[in-house]
C-alpha cells in the first residue's frame, strides 16, 4: 500500500479540550479507523523557537513526544482536515511511504 508516514512533534503537557494533546490525537486516529499509531517519548529536543524541552526526574511535563503513523492518502486527508477544523497547532513531518503487513496473524 502507498501512503504517508506522518510524525507529529509535541510536548507531554500540551492539552486540547482538557485532554492531553497526545492522548486526544491517538484517540482521534483510532476513531478514524487508522490502523495504528505509536507514541514515542524522547529525553530531550528543541522546537522551532529554539527552546529546549526535556524530561526531568520529578517533572515529565516538558517531555518531547512524537506520534508516528502510516496512513493512506485518504486517511491523511481526513486527519489533516480534522486538525484544521480543531485549529490544532502542531509540528509534523509527512513522508511518502510504502507500507503493509507481513506474516500471518497469530
Amino acid at each position: 500500500m502507498n501512503g504517508f508516514q506522518i510524525t507529529f512533534f509535541t510536548q507531554q503537557d500540551r492539552r486540547h479540550h482538557g485532554k492531553l494533546l497526545t492522548q486526544w490525537l491517538m484517540e482521534q486516529a483510532k476513531a478514524m479507523d487508522i490502523h495504528g499509531a505509536t507514541m514515542i517519548g524522547a529525553t530531550e529536543g528543541f522546537g522551532h523557537h529554539g527552546r529546549f524541552h526535556s524530561v526531568h526526574f520529578f517533572d515529565m511535563a516538558d517531555q518531547p513526544v512524537e506520534i508516528v503513523m502510516a496512513v493512506t492518502v485518504e486517511e491523511a486527508d481526513r486527519l489533516f482536515a480534522l486538525l484544521r477544523s480543531e485549529k490544532i497547532r502542531i509540528v509534523y513531518a509527512k513522508t511518502p511511504v510504502e507500507f503493509g503487513i507481513l506474516g500471518e496473524e497469530e
